[in-house]
């Protein structure tokens, strides 16, 4: 069987801190389990973004002894919301710049150029797209409903039918769940302002990277001889610092990360009330 006979699919994940590269063959069966992992560069504006996307997959192809004559098409999952299929509205994670920018068709000239013909591609939220692969694999042979949360630089969102497939809404803002308001009466917390603009309490504000300067800002002076207390980082590289922290038991650390495990249990069993999914272990 000749190399081009032998089609491979990109998959594209374009995180607001880190985009990853993988790929599957024609039957599904993955070329590698070891994906590609590069910084997203979203500082640099959206088109550099796409640039480094385009290098990512070259540098993936290689390293897995594959060519672009091979690639059948590219899978590219990004975060929303969304003005319209392919468009970047205001990201709570990305820069100003993306509102606005029609990634799907930045996306595929960019890929055309390289591969030297146009290669199909698909653009979905990201959220959605992993939940529709988590779900093939944790529901096995069953018809169940799959509610995947996954905590980032965001929060990843997706419900996934009886069918496999992700509820997307009419305008693709289906189960945006990170950007409903979190029980702030529970938590005893401060309505935190989200990347998103609202100013009402974001579960994502309590559950990610995103909220942890926010969540830092109020617990550190409650720990004036803590190392972060003396620190001149920035806020945010304050909050990167909380995860190595906590792997020492840190007080400080452990208090935040426990917090945030406490939002994000509220959020699933709220969830779990509106969309039912199964019980873990249930048929």
């Amino acid at each position: 069987m000749t190399g081009a006979q032998r089609l491979v699919f990109v998959g594209t994940d374009g995180g607001a801190t880190t985009s990853k590269t993988g790929a599957v063959w024609a039957d599904g069966t993955t070329v590698s389990t070891r994906l590609l992992q590069r910084p997203t560069g979203s500082a640099d504006g959206p088109q550099a973004v796409v640039n480094n996307w385009v290098s990512a997959i070259g540098e993936y192809l290689a390293e897995n002894g594959l060519d672009w004559e091979q690639v059948g098409g590219v899978g590219l999952a990004i975060p929303g919301p969304y003005q319209r299929y392919g468009v970047f509205d205001k990201s709570p994670n990305l820069p100003e710049s993306f509102a606005g920018f029609d990634v799907h068709t930045a996306y595929a000239g960019a890929l055309a150029e390289r591969a030297g013909r146009a290669v199909p591609l698909i653009v979905g939220n990201d959220g959605n797209m992993g939940g529709v692969a988590e779900a093939q694999r944790v529901r096995g042979h069953s018809s169940a409903t799959v509610l995947m949360l996954a905590p980032g630089s965001g929060l990843g969102c997706a419900f996934v039918d009886g069918k496999g497939l992700p509820l997307d809404g009419d305008t693709l803002a289906g189960m945006e769940a990170a950007h409903m308001p979190a029980p702030l009466h529970l938590l005893d917390a401060k309505p935190y302002p989200c990347g998103c603009g609202r100013t009402w309490g974001c579960v994502e504000v309590y559950t990610t990277l995103a909220g942890l300067p926010h969540l830092l800002a109020e617990r550190l002076p409650r720990y004036p001889d803590h190392e972060l207390a003396r620190s001149t980082l920035p806020a945010k590289q304050q909050a990167f610092a909380l995860r190595g922290l906590a792997q020492r038991d840190d007080p400080l650390a452990v208090e935040i990360f426990d917090f945030q495990a406490r939002a994000l249990g509220l959020h699933v069993a709220s969830l779990a009330i509106a969309l039912d999914p199964p019980m873990p272990g249930a048929e």
